[in-house]
């Protein structure tokens, strides 16, 4: 691969022409994980330990993606924003991966010009997946995971003793719930919406089982302000930010259904939600939205409940 060129710690603009396509580079016979780091922090460990520790951790993320912006809005609701920061690379991609731009500027924290240097640091010769959201350690110089998920529960649960969150989106009596409409809605909705968009038997057989979860997220939240419990968790912020991202993105041609208003107060608790300046102020609609698409009123107002009801429990 050619060496890129580098001006002021940015790389040189994204062209597919001169460096391919981004492609994951994985044997077949490989067994490590698609997302090998997956590191946890610790609230209060010992030495060696990745311990929660306000200006320990950077987060590399990306306006456009969905997974960053979960990460993003748990780390508002954790009270973290002074904790852990955070930085976006560029919404380009070509063959050497996710890079630093003028757009976002240049990465505060190490002086790459792409996010590769940030793994080839932790493993010589990394040839897996660079992706966002990248967690970076400061006090040992590497990635700590690029596992979305435990990342988020970590920021949601570890910083206890450094933060007091605004929101606890992990509630513990609230996880095992979170996690059961995750093993659902992960697979069918997150998962499933960009195939649910693509033409043949199996983009019928996602858009399918996309629309009926969409319906019968509808039809529990006809009762309930959020999906679980008395406030915003984890499960709101998972389904969300696919939900923003439908009528610009996957369905920017209607070519699953005529819109998320279709289910009215699906339609009605997102915009509720982006209320909410950790959900609003995280949305970049033009790093998503498909050219030309047209952008539903997200101002438009959502008289959402104000409560859930009690003994509501996962159905699907």
């Amino acid at each position: 691969m050619p060496r890129p060129p580098i001006s002021d710690g940015l790389a040189s603009p994204a062209d597919t022409r001169r460096f391919g396509e981004y492609r994951i580079t994985r044997r077949p016979d490989d067994p490590r994980p698609l997302y090998r780091f997956a590191d946890r922090i610790v609230e209060d460990g010992a030495a060696g330990d990745l311990t929660a520790r306000a200006g320990r951790y950077h987060l590399y993320a990306g306006r456009f993606c969905p997974w960053s912006q979960r990460l993003e809005i748990t780390r508002a609701l954790a009270n973290l924003t002074e904790v852990v920061t955070l930085s976006y690379v560029d919404n380009e991609r070509d063959g050497r991966g996710w890079a630093f731009r003028e757009r976002f500027g240049p990465d505060p924290v190490n002086g790459f010009s792409l996010l590769r240097q940030a793994y080839e640091a932790t493993e010589e010769g990394f040839d897996g997946h660079v992706s966002v959201p990248t967690l970076w350690d400061r006090a040992s110089a590497r990635v700590a995971s690029n596992d979305f998920k435990t990342i988020g529960i970590d920021l949601a649960t570890r910083f206890r003793r450094v933060a007091e969150p605004v929101t606890d989106t992990y509630p513990e009596a609230h996880r095992a719930e979170i996690e059961e409409l995750d093993a659902w809605l992960g697979p069918v909705v997150n998962h499933g919406v960009g195939v649910a968009a693509r033409p043949g038997p199996e983009g019928v057989k996602a858009r399918a089982a996309l629309l009926d979860a969409f319906a019968a997220l509808d039809s529990r939240l006809a009762t309930r302000r959020y999906l679980v419990g008395p406030t915003v968790t984890e499960a709101d912020i998972r389904l969300w930010v696919t939900l923003v991202r439908f009528d610009v993105g996957p369905n920017a041609r209607r070519s699953i259904n005529s819109g998320l208003h279709v289910y009215p107060h699906l339609w009605a608790y997102a915009r509720d939600l982006y209320t909410l300046p950790a959900f609003r102020d995280s949305t970049d609609f033009d790093s998503f939205a498909a050219p030309g698409a047209e952008l539903p009123d997200w101002h438009e107002p959502a008289h959402r409940p104000t409560g859930p009801i009690t003994g509501h429990t996962v159905s699907h």
